[in-house]
């Protein structure tokens, strides 16, 4: 069995009319790393909630790691998979920088050796070492949005969810992402973002999940995937601006960077 195991997964709301999630089913294996994209209110969030059960399956399982999310809290499943809120402002809730990243790894009850050892390497991992002692409420929102990332990557899961990262980061932000993700697959860390984003994408994970109106209607390798045009129109995903400009001038390949994209350019006679 997969690390993750989505069985015939369907969602509805409170007081909603119609499902969210319609029938998903889908697996993950340990060390991936997954984007899920598609157009807002396509059901993404709604799905990664449940993979910490955040959010309960009614019809349908979503095992992780020989665990139905069904069966524990979201403070057990928390030792399985992290999950950083989109919004920081939902997630933070301690007065200094310091005590929010270790807050996570207390309440998981490591050692103080490890708790100490785990924060570390996340203000390392995520270049907060200047904040510690700051409020994170008086930080700019790409800043909050590290010491969120930090606070899941100390608790040590297996799995660690980002719902777009990317918002407000700058290009020093996006290179810390970059670095981050790539030494935390090095672990063997699963790692699975949910972004409109489409360069971050191309640059960072390897798998695309294409999701709408609570369906999954592609998943695949990126190279294939942002070259399937129906199912880019009918999630309402563009390709990234490299690819875009690629197929306008006919280029062989399917280019998803730049560094392919000069290696075309250049066999035009």
């Amino acid at each position: 069995m997969s690390f993750i195991t989505v069985k015939k997964l369907s969602f509805r709301y409170p007081n909603n009319t119609e499902n969210v999630l319609n029938d998903i089913s889908l697996e993950i294996e340990k060390g991936e790393k997954v984007a899920i994209i598609g157009q807002n209110g396509a059901g993404k969030t709604t799905l990664v909630k449940m993979l910490n059960g955040l959010l309960k399956a009614e019809n349908g399982d979503v095992i992780v790691d020989d665990w139905n999310t069904k069966k524990y809290t979201v403070a057990k499943m928390s030792r399985k998979v992290g999950y950083v809120f989109q919004n920081p402002m939902d997630q933070i809730f301690h007065n200094n920088v310091y005590d929010e990243i270790a807050f996570g790894a207390k309440k998981l009850k490591f050692s103080q050796e490890d708790v100490e050892k785990y924060v570390e390497k996340a203000i390392k991992l995520t270049g907060l070492d200047s904040f510690r002692k700051e409020n994170p409420y008086n930080l700019p929102y790409s800043t909050r949005k590290f010491v969120t990332i930090a606070s899941v990557i100390a608790m040590n899961c297996d799995v660690i969810i980002m719902d777009e990262p990317t918002a407000g980061q700058d290009f020093y932000g996006m290179q810390v992402l970059h670095n981050l993700i790539k030494e935390l697959h090095k672990e063997g860390k699963t790692i699975i973002t949910i972004t409109h984003d489409m360069e971050f994408v191309v640059r960072n994970f390897d798998r695309v999940i294409v999701m709408t109106n609570g369906k999954v209607i592609a998943d695949g390798n990126k190279r294939d995937i942002f070259w399937q045009f129906d199912t880019l129109e009918k999630s309402m995903v563009k390709q990234p601006y490299i690819s875009d400009l690629a197929r306008e001038l006919e280029l062989d390949g399917k280019i998803l960077s730049v560094e392919e994209f000069v290696e075309n350019y250049r066999k035009i006679d």
